[in-house]
């Protein structure tokens, strides 16, 4: 787990997402990958007699994308990381999955709410569905990702979380403590095999079985409040053939909500 892939793009979640995969990188000793997304602005092309305002407003745009640019890569060159950079014009989403494919990590917000910011939970959503890789997804407030933090791992038996943990499993090793919990029945794998998994990899992790709450969204995110984990991993989008049902449940939740980064895989 070597490969950092970050989302560069001039929006209200920039700062977050480079702090956190600066972070990540470190941790990892790792190489970190900038995909610099010139995103087309909605109304381009709408309009087939409005070629010289689409010229215009694309100039803006690759404008205001190439200042962003100097600025970062200027961070880069006195960070202590190892990285280099891609640029590309398009849907930010398309673009992530197609750059993904030698990537370990992906890094990107959990959500945005400044008007005229990409959707990032749209985005998050068709990325960790489209191109099998864990993406950490961090609040837009967020300065940084505790890798030698408490961990949190939200088990719920299905293979998605399995799997997540699996590739973070490297990650988790840096952790101070890392804590699997289960809310009510769990229908997969138990808990203490996900634990026998990580023991085996040098870590020995504490179960904490919870009662079930119908709103398991709700008792996921007071959990967090409460216990401050560094960042929380969980499957996402179990059901892929409901998967717009489950957008407006556990895992949409969570990235409209969580007071911490989140560790999403599907």
């Amino acid at each position: 787990m070597k490969n950092v892939l970050l989302l560069v793009h001039d929006d209200t979640g920039e700062e977050a997402r480079l702090q956190a995969a600066l972070d990540l990188t470190r941790a990892l000793s790792g190489h970190l990958t900038c995909l610099d997304v010139i995103q087309l602005p909605a109304i381009v092309g709408v309009d087939p007699m409005s070629g010289a305002a689409d010229a215009m407003v694309l100039a803006d745009v690759r404008q205001r994308e190439a200042a962003n640019r100097t600025r970062i890569a200027a961070r880069l060159t006195k960070e202590d990381v190892a990285w280099n950079w891609v640029d590309a014009t398009g849907d930010i989403a398309s673009l992530l999955k197609a750059e993904s494919g030698l990537a370990d990590i992906i890094v990107l917000n959990t959500a945005l709410t400044t008007v005229g910011d990409p959707d990032m939970r749209a985005t998050v959503s068709e990325v960790v569905t489209g191109s099998g890789k864990p993406i950490v997804a961090v609040p837009d407030t967020a300065r940084g990702l505790a890798t030698h933090g408490n961990a949190l791992i939200a088990w719920n038996g299905s293979a998605e979380v399995a799997d997540t943990m699996r590739a973070v499993t490297p990650l988790l090793a840096t952790a101070q403590t890392v804590t699997i919990v289960t809310l009510g029945q769990v229908d997969g794998l138990p808990a203490e095999e996900a634990a026998t998994y990580l023991s085996r990899h040098g870590i020995e992790p504490r179960i904490s079985h919870r009662d079930a709450d119908p709103d398991v969204a709700r008792q996921l995110l007071e959990l967090c409040s409460d216990r401050h984990p560094s960042y929380c991993v969980m499957g996402a989008y179990s059901h892929a053939r409901i998967r717009e049902t489950l957008f407006g449940g556990v895992t949409r939740q969570m990235l409209a909500e969580s007071p911490v980064p989140l560790i999403l895989g599907h």
